[in-house]
């Protein structure tokens, strides 16, 4: 015993010196010896074994990996997205009006194309009859597929035929399907059937994108990426991931599954990466704004080097109540703070959220600026802000900060940041504190004003009682600014240098 208190003490006075976690295997040792107990004393990780530690020490550097990720700086959008949110609605007001659930075709492409996702144009007929005629005006070979509410599988009993050529063949086909899937499934409801152009795949690879929601997933709609075709459940590809997205987010719920290193593997079969990540930024908008939204399977989704393209798509819907928002984990970016801001010159600028994406942007504006102006709003001197910072700056909590900014109209990584106010509040919400920054090419248009004016009406809108912060005594613009805006300026009595500002908003 002895011995090993001194081993002990040898190992517990190398740890305090360290700058690297220490684990400890103290192998033959049990609980409330000794030594087992001076590690514990010393907030030691000890184990039984040594593949114990060594498992612990794997998950320490997982962790430390995914925290990194987290940090990363999501590439820029690549293209300008604009839902038709109002047409979306309009079709899940109808459905859920008719009763209608699933989706019926002609509603699902609707949906889909609010959200510019391709689909392969899709025609429904309620016969048999109506499917030969339809396959006459789409000419060429043509894919048959059955549409029923209880069907979730066509494949599965027998509700897919491809390759049929002429209006024969396509009446013979649908005839067969229909008896073959009331024999299957006596109880479903055939609504009819939807044909399609028989399209090539070519080199297009089949991946499956889709929303689930249910008691299985308590934190609200979850999305899923993976390998797509009628294999899917077989194969066990798939990934999953909280909304909202960003690109990086997408790239990483990509990277977790077995077909995404195929898709970058192989240079003969090269596919449209951000066309994909893309189509899961949209669903991610998808459930962002249709609260009604419970379920949605694409699968297949053809992606190739030319880019996306949805074969089917089976959507679910739900009367909900209250905003689609409040269902969701995670807070989404709040599009409905961005508002135009036109200055004198004629010029327009974008106010709003910060996005990951605006993190060159920033230290772009930093570099800009002053040393002064640096000096006034992080209280220190440098040329760039250092990584960490910067990542704390843009990956923001919209649940508990806000930073608004103004920009160009460009999407977010390509726009350039010409200001910003931020907001960070305490858990509940009685102080929040804010900092400003402005460049100074801009000044003089009582851009600094319109800033703070935004961010206190967003405050006393999210509940918050007190606005604080903090401004050296020679930030003469912004002291004469706060003064203006009603807050009450204190000298720190241990940095005469320094003042407290106070604006309460709301009574206890």
């Amino acid at each position: 015993p002895d011995r090993d208190r001194e081993i002990a003490r040898v190992i517990i006075a190398r740890a305090a010196r360290s700058r690297r976690p220490i684990l400890v295997s103290w192998v033959g040792a049990a609980p409330g010896s000794p030594a087992w107990q001076a590690f514990q004393d010393a907030g030691i990780a000890t184990y039984r074994t040594p593949e114990e530690a060594v498992g612990s020490c794997l998950r320490l550097a997982e962790y430390a990996r995914n925290q990194a990720l987290l940090m990363e700086t999501p590439s820029s959008i690549p293209e300008a997205f604009t839902p038709d949110t109002a047409a979306a609605r309009q079709i899940i007001a109808a459905a859920l009006a008719a009763g209608q659930d699933p989706l019926n075709i002609q509603a699902t492409r609707a949906l889909l194309a609010a959200y510019q996702i391709p689909l392969v144009n899709t025609g429904f007929a309620a016969t048999p009859e109506q499917a030969a005629r339809l396959a006459t005006e789409l000419g060429e070979h043509v894919a048959l597929k059955i549409f029923s509410p209880q069907i979730a599988n066509r494949a599965d009993v027998g509700g897919v035929a491809l390759a049929l050529e002429g209006s024969q063949e396509v009446f013979n086909a649908a005839t067969a399907m229909l008896k073959r899937v009331q024999t299957l499934v006596p109880d479903a409801v055939i609504e009819g059937f939807a044909v399609q152009p028989m399209l090539s795949r070519g080199d297009a690879y089949e991946i499956a994108i889709g929303v689930r929601t249910g008691r299985d997933f308590k934190a609200g709609p979850v999305l899923y990426f993976g390998h797509g075709g009628t294999e899917t459940q077989v194969i066990n590809d798939l990934a999953y991931a909280l909304p909202p997205l960003n690109m990086h987010l997408a790239q990483e719920l990509m990277s977790r599954t077995r077909i995404y290193a195929k898709l970058r593997a192989n240079p003969g079969r090269a596919v449209h990466l951000d066309a994909l990540a893309m189509t899961l930024l949209k669903v991610s908008q998808m459930v962002i704004d249709l609260g009604e939204l419970i379920y949605l399977d694409i699968n297949p989704l053809w992606v190739n080097r030319e880019g996306v393209l949805a074969l089917s798509a089976r959507i679910r819907i739900a009367p909900t109540s209250g905003p689609a928002t409040d269902r969701l984990a995670i807070r989404p970016y709040p599009k409905e703070l961005e508002q135009a801001i036109d200055l004198p010159d004629g010029r327009s600028l974008l106010l709003r959220p910060i996005l990951p994406e605006d993190e060159p942007a920033l230290q772009a504006m930093v570099g800009r600026m002053p040393p002064e102006d640096v000096r006034w709003r992080f209280f220190q001197s440098f040329k760039e802000l250092p990584r960490d910072m910067a990542a704390r700056l843009t990956q923001l909590d919209y649940d508990r900060e806000m930073t608004l900014v103004l920009t160009g109209s460009e999407v977010a990584g390509q726009a350039e940041l010409w200001g910003l106010v931020s907001l960070s509040a305490d858990p509940d919400r009685e102080q929040a504190e804010y900092a400003i920054a402005l460049d100074r090419c801009l000044a003089g248009r009582g851009l600094g004003a319109l800033l703070m004016q935004q961010i206190i009406a967003y405050a006393r809108r999210r509940g918050i009682r007190e606005i604080v912060g903090e401004v050296l005594d020679d930030n003469e613009p912004m002291l004469r600014l706060c003064q203006a805006l009603g807050f009450a300026l204190e000298t720190d009595p241990e940095d005469l240098h320094l003042l407290h500002v106070r604006l309460p908003l709301h009574q206890p």
